[in-house]
């Protein structure tokens, strides 16, 4: 996330700086230049856009990995103070029995 929040910015105004210099150059120099400074906007988007997607794919598939390896969730429902302990086992609440896979809730 930081990299992206870095890297966005960075590539938005190098791309501006580059069409700005192509626009510059069309206008005052030579069109060979111009031309070359626009390949380069379109590589640097193309590369941006390229690092972003694959970026996100692979953020994407940790993020699913990781809820298929923690689906284990206990409930943890605090004992009331007028129900009795009896009338608790009856409900089918069983002494809690934690491992380190199981996320309290």
């Amino acid at each position: 996330m930081v990299c992206f929040l870095f890297i966005t910015p960075l590539a938005t105004v190098s791309g501006w700086l580059c069409l700005r210099g192509a626009v510059d150059h069309l206008h005052f120099s030579s069109r060979l230049e111009a031309v070359g400074l626009i390949a380069l906007t379109v590589a640097l988007f193309t590369i941006y856009l390229f690092w972003t997607l694959v970026s996100f794919r692979y953020h994407c598939r940790l993020y699913h990995e990781w809820r298929r390896n923690n689906q284990r969730v206990m409930l943890l429902i605090p004992k009331s103070a007028n129900a009795p302990s009896t009338q608790q086992s009856l409900l089918g609440l069983q002494p809690l029995k934690r491992s380190s896979k199981e996320t309290i809730v």
